[in-house]
């Protein structure tokens, strides 16, 4: 069952966006349903010209850390593993220029939700040390940025 303390928070407008609309509610694995509840929103934005992409994820970055922020004082956690909107901004940043197609979707997917979890050097530093909004989103931001690097390495190379 989700932590019914979280899921009362749905009803803040603010909460409701860093919960990733409730994604991050699941009992198990909420960080993989954040970032699963950001595909269709990708989807929505994958055919803007690259400037306007990176402006709306910019957007969501900076809101993210003032909606982050907010709903962790509320919970009483500094990143409780309900909040997930830092997910959706990761993998926003990790299919940043990226081709078309399933397949590399759901290779963005993968390689996002592993440089999430493993947290290697600086992103499990930065998360150990940075707090706030700021922290909650940072880890995420630069998970999705190492991502972002592979799978256009994958996309030169293949």
């Amino acid at each position: 069952m989700a932590d019914p303390v979280a899921a009362r928070q749905l009803l803040n407008p603010s909460c409701l966006v860093a919960l990733g609309f409730g994604s991050g509610l699941l009992p198990v694995a909420p960080g993989t349903a954040g970032t699963l509840a950001a595909v269709p929103l990708y989807l929505l934005l994958q055919d803007l010209p690259l400037g306007a992409y990176l402006t709306v994820v910019l957007v969501f970055l900076f809101g993210g850390i003032l909606v982050c922020g907010y709903t962790a004082a509320r919970l009483g956690v500094h990143d409780h593993p309900a909040i997930v909107w830092d997910e959706v901004v990761g993998y926003l940043v990790t299919m940043t220029a990226a081709p078309a197609g399933w397949s590399w979707l759901a290779a963005g997917f993968v390689l996002f939700r592993l440089f999430d979890i493993l947290k290697p050097w600086p992103i499990g530093w930065l998360d150990r040390r940075v707090h706030g909004g700021t922290g909650i989103m940072l880890d995420d931001v630069i998970a999705g940025v190492f991502a972002a690097a592979l799978l256009q390495m994958l996309v030169y190379f293949l």
